[in-house]
């Protein structure tokens, strides 16, 4: 992208508070955005080929929205937890392993996208994400989620297409939970926690897709108390 075009994106951006420039084979996340730390609210670089991104990004005190979705992320600065304002963080289709402990600091964070990466283990920390409404680890590798995942506070938690065999009653404890999705993971009928049919606040609990009929669910106690999902989805492989 000739030096120009860029300028011309900056110009406009400096007017209206947000940057996008998607698809443009971007190595690296842009310096001169720097320039205009202080004022930009949305930053969009999604569909480049960006490998770090900065610590720098931690000046941008105004960001609501940082979407950076199919680069080639493999880690996420410390810095990133000082942007208090940040609403949306959108992060799929990169190469993310583990997310650092003061991501846990975005107190004003309702959107957390981290679906398509390579996260093997249940993120710990999140917990302190009091607004959270959408937290989206789908297609991923998790295997297990533990029982620290009652500290979470979002509405919905979706979990479709990654591994998991092992499902803590633990979930029924999530004092903002909703919607559940476990579509195409590695469960047992019997690895389903009673709790989170009877003793939750699920209302929408989604398991298409395990080692089980989803009808089979109408045996277990508290069953009619949420609803549950019939597509048709791809079975996934578990290996075993």
């Amino acid at each position: 992208m000739g030096n120009s075009a860029l300028k011309s994106h900056l110009e406009t951006s400096q007017k209206t508070g947000v940057f996008q420039l998607t698809s443009k084979g971007l190595q690296e996340f842009p310096e001169e955005l720097q320039k205009l730390a202080a004022n930009l609210r949305t930053v969009d670089l999604s569909a480049n080929k960006i490998e770090v991104l900065p610590a720098a990004v931690g000046n941008f005190l105004q960001l609501k929205s940082l979407t950076l979705n199919a680069n080639r992320l493999a880690e996420l600065p410390a810095e990133i937890g000082k942007l208090k304002k940040l609403e949306t963080l959108s992060l799929n289709g990169n190469r993310i392993q583990q997310l650092p402990p003061t991501l846990g600091q975005l107190r004003a964070l309702r959107t957390l996208n981290l679906s398509g990466n390579q996260i093997s283990e249940f993120p710990p920390g999140l917990g302190t994400l009091r607004h959270l409404d959408l937290l989206d680890l789908s297609r991923n590798k998790i295997r297990s989620v533990p029982a620290a995942v009652s500290e979470l506070q979002t509405i919905e938690l979706n979990l479709n297409q990654n591994q998991i065999s092992v499902l803590s009653g633990d979930v029924s404890l999530c004092p903002r939970l909703k919607v559940l999705r476990l579509e195409e993971n590695c469960l047992e009928l019997s690895s389903i926690p009673q709790s989170v049919l009877g003793g939750s606040q699920v209302s929408l609990f989604s398991v298409e897709g395990n080692l089980f009929e989803v009808k089979d669910l109408r045996d277990l106690e508290g069953y009619e108390k949420v609803r549950t999902t019939f597509c048709h989805a791809p079975f996934r492989a578990c290996g075993r």
